[in-house]
């Protein structure tokens, strides 16, 4: 089986699980929605052209192996909103503004600061993609890729490599070149976890480990622009890195 590897660094990552009013809480490791939306990034895919999104995610599945998730950042910060009014229509940020009567609410943004994972893509067969394709794209890609928000850079090239493998866990323990040269070590801080993570989806002996667990999690996007989600399975699984 082929599968495409790259990995996902830097110094924060915001990974949206279901939010209610103005909380915006973010997952452990990246969800399904934010890799398909990498994905369709590097290939150019824009927001409102839904059937490109919906053949996309017809034909990848993901796999994640998450080295650390990171350390929790909690952002506190308020906004400006035009009190409630069903008889105005306003179009623009600016067309707020101009209402004179403006409230103050507090928003609440979750981040995940230094986290660590290594991203597989499987091919679906009924993919409209080659794997070849979807690697140069992530090489090249057409628009900024980043983790999660446009607020979150990637501060490593993601490094994507096709690997061949019969086990879905030998694939996603493929090795990367160091994010950092010898030198640098002293000088910045990485991640160290004695545990790594596995999450996957499909059958929940792929990776051959013990001790797996089974979810529902929402982060299955149903259309983009209506913000629209489905559940899916997600297993997962941890182990002491030198296991």
């Amino acid at each position: 089986m082929e599968y495409l590897l790259f990995r996902l660094y830097g110094p924060m990552a915001s990974w949206g699980d279901p939010a209610v009013g103005s909380d915006r809480p973010t997952a452990l490791r990246p969800s399904r929605s934010a890799l398909l939306g990498l994905v369709a990034a590097a290939l150019g895919i824009r927001r409102e052209e839904q059937s490109l999104h919906d053949k996309l995610a017809a034909s990848v599945t993901f796999a994640v192996k998450q080295y650390s998730a990171g350390v929790l950042l909690r952002d506190f910060h308020t906004a400006q909103v035009p009190s409630q009014d069903k008889k105005t229509i306003r179009r623009t940020r600016k067309d707020e503004l101009q209402t004179g009567r403006l409230n103050t609410v507090l928003s609440i943004r979750d981040y995940r600061c230094e986290g660590l994972w290594v991203i597989a893509i499987e091919l679906t067969e009924d993919a409209g993609w080659d794997i070849r394709q979807l690697k140069e794209a992530l090489l090249k890609p057409k628009f900024t890729l980043y983790l999660g928000r446009k607020s979150c850079p990637l501060a490593a090239p993601l490094s994507p490599k096709i690997v061949t493998s019969d086990c879905l866990r030998s694939a996603l323990d493929t090795e990367f070149e160091p994010i950092l040269k010898d030198s640098d070590a002293d000088r910045v801080w990485l991640p160290k976890s004695d545990r790594v993570t596995y999450y996957w989806q499909g059958r929940k002996e792929a990776t051959n480990l013990t001790g797996v667990s089974s979810d529902k999690v929402w982060d299955d996007p149903v259309h983009r622009q209506r913000w629209q989600f489905s559940s899916r399975t997600e297993h997962s699984a941890s182990k002491h890195r030198e296991e």
